[in-house]
């Protein structure tokens, strides 16, 4: 992950990973095994490894702040618009209103260039007529 960010020009000396769970935590911070961990596959102490190298560290989020359950649990309806907002997701109400921002934007467009085409076709009616009075 560190190798794709700097990719894209962003160098952090630790990746923030978030976590509601402060047993996982702690369990990532102490290198000591406990005789409630040793059930724990040595492939899963790899994330252990990065918090202990540095790569990597977890803080502590709230439940209720926790994003990822949108994509994870059944929420409450509150919960699914707080998180959704919060990561940027638009609902129909904010479509409804770009959608009327984007007409806006085009109908004056379409106006502009209404009066701009009627100007240079007056012009050239005005050229044409002072053409022809010129020859007759």
């Amino acid at each position: 992950m560190k190798q794709q960010l700097s990719d894209y020009g962003i160098v952090l000396d630790h990746i923030p990973k978030k976590c509601d769970n402060t047993s996982a935590i702690n369990l990532s911070k102490n290198p000591v095994l406990h005789s409630r961990t040793k059930h724990i596959e040595i492939r899963h102490h790899f994330l252990r490894g990065h918090v202990l190298k540095g790569d990597c560290v977890l803080e502590f989020v709230d439940t209720k702040n926790q994003l990822a359950d949108i994509f994870t649990k059944p929420l409450p309806k509150d919960s699914f618009y707080t998180i959704r907002r919060e990561l940027g997701i638009l609902d129909a109400s904010d479509l409804d209103k770009w959608f009327v921002l984007c007409f806006d934007v085009l109908w004056l467009c379409f106006d502009t260039l209404i009066s701009i085409l009627l100007s240079k076709l007056v012009v050239l009616i005005w050229l044409s007529w002072m053409t022809l009075s010129d020859i007759l």
